[in-house]
């Protein structure tokens, strides 16, 4: 009975610590979709936590089996940190993936054994006026479909443009410029990184990858930096368009698409074209992109080592290839005053006519609704998949993101 008595007596207090602790929780001063944040009483630092993950149902026809083939995954799971060190000029961003189909990757010899996690680890300092350094690992001045962060996609997900040709994240440095002539607004990007993509370990395999990205904005600037996000959100009362091209040029690279895919036995000079658009008035919003991607001469043996393809097997199959070619993604939609909002996309892949691949084209119409903005929302589309000498297959995705 005694211990019994005592056992209920520690339950009992157990629950009244419990309870007194929920009744002292702190209030936090935010909102849903802007995270957490904290300043140093002598303003020597700040930080801002947020988190945010897509549970995605994706099913697709298999026209070898004539089965739906689907599956349900928590598409992605990130961890976000931001803030100022010392001095509002000087800023940090790190970002961590956690889910499977974030975390999985080829590249371990080259990565250390390791996961995959660390996406963005970088320090931006304003150095002078209008002028930004940025140094660490994040997304080079790309494509503008991919420097949109996944958390404010029109679709589901991106589309078979950037599959097939963007350059993704890599280390190194970066300076940012932005000026204004008139209404007119100019930024111009310039990067220096390692080459071979995130988190690799080894020594540099090849030479250095040169970025530079020019935009123009002819009727002024975006509401709320709403050229890097998709849908009218903030419903545009005048016109507003971006204009923007980059080049990139990757010295002697060593995977399939320079900075992604798989490392190659031998190397080759990558050459990247985009160029880009962004179109927004009250509720309607456009996005265009082309890529152009060429294998050059290795400056190590041009005669015999041009062109995309790495090694054939005996029967001339490719066996190891970068990827080039060229492709064109168009994509529009219109948000309704109910924050439902319906686009469609176009989007093609042209491989190097020596690649194995065929030519791909994808058709998409989506649905969506903004519960709080990209913070809280549902999203579904239907895409028609072709591809030469295939039958055509359906896919049908639904999603649903919460950023908090």
């Amino acid at each position: 009975m005694y211990y019994k008595i005592k056992g209920a007596i520690l339950v009992l207090l157990m629950l009244l610590l419990w309870g007194n602790k929920a009744n002292s929780q702190s209030i936090i001063k935010s909102r849903f979709g802007k995270g957490v944040s904290v300043i140093a009483a002598d303003t020597s630092f700040s930080m801002k936590f947020s988190t945010r993950f897509q549970t995605l149902y994706q099913g697709v026809t298999n026209p070898t089996t004539n089965e739906w083939d689907d599956n349900f995954t928590t598409r992605r799971f990130r961890l976000k940190f931001d803030g100022f060190a010392f001095s509002p000029k000087f800023v940090y961003k790190i970002e961590l993936a956690l889910s499977n189909r974030d975390i999985g990757h080829d590249t371990r010899l080259q990565s250390n054994e390791a996961d995959n996690i660390v996406l963005d680890a970088v320090a931006k300092w304003n150095f002078a006026p209008n002028l930004y350094l940025w140094v660490g690992q994040t997304k080079l001045p790309g494509n503008r479909e991919r420097v949109i962060s996944s958390q404010n996609l029109q679709f589901v997900d991106r589309s078979l443009l950037n599959a097939r040709f963007n350059i993704d994240r890599d280390a190194g440095v970066q300076l940012h410029h932005v000026h204004q002539v008139g209404q007119v607004v100019l930024r111009e990007v310039g990067a220096i990184t390692m080459g071979e993509g995130r988190n690799i370990t080894v020594t540099n395999m090849g030479g250095y990858d040169y970025t530079a990205r020019v935009e123009v904005l002819p009727f002024g600037e975006f509401k709320g930096n709403g050229d890097y996000f998709s849908s009218d959100l903030l419903r545009e009362q005048t016109p507003k368009l971006s204009v923007a091209a980059t080049y990139d040029y990757n010295d002697n690279a060593s995977r399939e698409g320079g900075q992604l895919g798989d490392f190659l036995s031998e190397q080759r000079d990558l050459s990247t074209v985009f160029v880009d658009a962004m179109f927004k008035y009250r509720g309607f919003s456009f996005m265009g992109e082309y890529a152009d991607k060429e294998a050059l001469s290795s400056a190590s043996n041009e005669e015999t080592q041009s062109g995309p393809v790495v090694r054939r097997d005996a029967e001339g199959n490719v066996l190891e290839a970068f990827t080039t070619g060229d492709g064109l993604n168009l994509q529009a939609g219109y948000l309704f005053k109910s924050n439902w909002e319906v686009a469609g996309r176009y989007s093609n892949y042209n491989p190097t006519p020596v690649l194995g691949p065929r030519a791909q084209d994808q058709y998409t119409i989506g649905i969506s609704k903004y519960i709080v903005g990209h913070s809280l929302k549902v999203q579904s589309d239907v895409t028609l998949l072709q591809q030469e000498r295939r039958e055509d297959a359906y896919m049908f995705r639904m999603q649903m993101e919460i950023s908090l």
